[in-house]
């Protein structure tokens, strides 16, 4: 920590991150609690996304919506949890000013890109459900891209920005296993109610709008499913819609408890539950839920895992 006495400011060289606890065994167990959900969290998405790139028949705008959603849960993950792993095995807590900056900037566009990709999968959903006959041309493979690539850059830059304009002065202690904007507006030293004011604006806002079109898209494709008179097709209409809806109520309702729920909500224990819960949880969950009643993943999951057995057996690694 550099102290201007000039200025009467403290800048900030490096924060300390929340540590899980003081006993080396337990700091142990927490490494290898963390890790498991990592590898989970990596299996599974580079599983999703090597299955949508190697089968051909999951070469369409849904399967590369979901191949860049794995793709930014696998950011999202490796963004938090490798730091906080290497906290506890090396037995310290600290972060650099700087490396807490990318922390914050990176986490905000995965987490941005996350909300976008599965706003845009409801659109695409409902065009492929309701307007079957334009579905080649509205959500061609230059529209797949840029709409993909759209997500909140700037949001994400925005908030970082503003977040890091505030001086951090005195306690320099984030309550949180990784940096995370609310904690540090916590710690700051100046007044955050303009930040606060902000995150609560956007937050509502996009929220709002995101949920509304979603519920709108599928409010219109349930009308139609309703009509058909065919059980099949209702069955595989909800078998690739269910997944979507499930990832999207988990991903929203773990974001806004933590970023929007007032600050009498707060506490260390709930803090570190709901960090858990939207920064972890869904990128192991979201490759489960996509693949639990899916049979055009589950064939091509099993096809990527048919292949791999066959380049280890091939390379003398298989010991069976």
């Amino acid at each position: 920590m550099i102290i201007d006495c000039m200025s009467n400011q403290t800048s900030m060289t490096e924060f300390l991150l929340l540590e899980f606890s003081d006993i080396r065994g337990l700091q142990i167990m927490q490494f290898v609690v963390f890790l498991i959900f990592y590898l989970a969290a990596i299996s599974g998405n580079l599983i999703i996304i090597f299955a949508v790139i190697f089968d051909h028949q999951l070469h369409t705008p849904m399967y590369f919506f979901l191949m860049n959603l794995a793709i930014t849960d696998l950011g999202t993950v490796s963004v938090t949890i490798p730091k906080s792993m290497s906290n506890s095995l090396m037995n310290t807590r600290l972060i650099s000013y700087v490396g807490c900056i990318f922390q914050v900037s990176l986490f905000l566009l995965f987490a941005a890109s996350d909300y976008t990709l599965l706003t845009i999968m409801a659109h695409d959903r409902y065009i492929a459900i309701c307007n079957p006959l334009r579905y080649e041309v509205i959500m061609n493979k230059g529209a797949c891209i840029q709409m993909a690539g759209s997500a909140s850059l700037v949001y994400a830059m925005l908030l970082t920005t503003i977040t890091f304009q505030l001086y951090f002065c005195g306690l320099n202690i984030i309550g949180q296993f990784f940096c995370d904007v609310p904690q540090l507006q916590k710690i700051s030293c100046t007044d955050t109610k303009f930040n606060q004011i902000f995150m609560w604006i956007v937050g509502f806002i996009a929220g709002s709008f995101c949920t509304g079109f979603v519920f709108a898209s599928y409010g219109y494709i349930f009308s139609v499913i309703l009509k058909s008179p065919s059980t099949q097709g209702r069955y595989k209409t909800f078998s690739t819609c269910s997944p979507h809806l499930t990832v999207y109520s988990l991903f929203i309702i773990t974001s806004m408890f933590s970023y929007l729920r007032p600050q009498t909500l707060s506490s260390p224990t709930i803090d570190l539950l709901s960090a858990v819960l939207y920064a972890v949880l869904p990128p192991v969950l979201n490759p489960i839920i996509y693949s639990f009643r899916n049979k055009d993943i589950q064939e091509a999951v099993w096809k990527v895992i048919l292949m791999f057995r066959k380049v280890v057996h091939s390379s003398g690694f298989d010991c069976c």
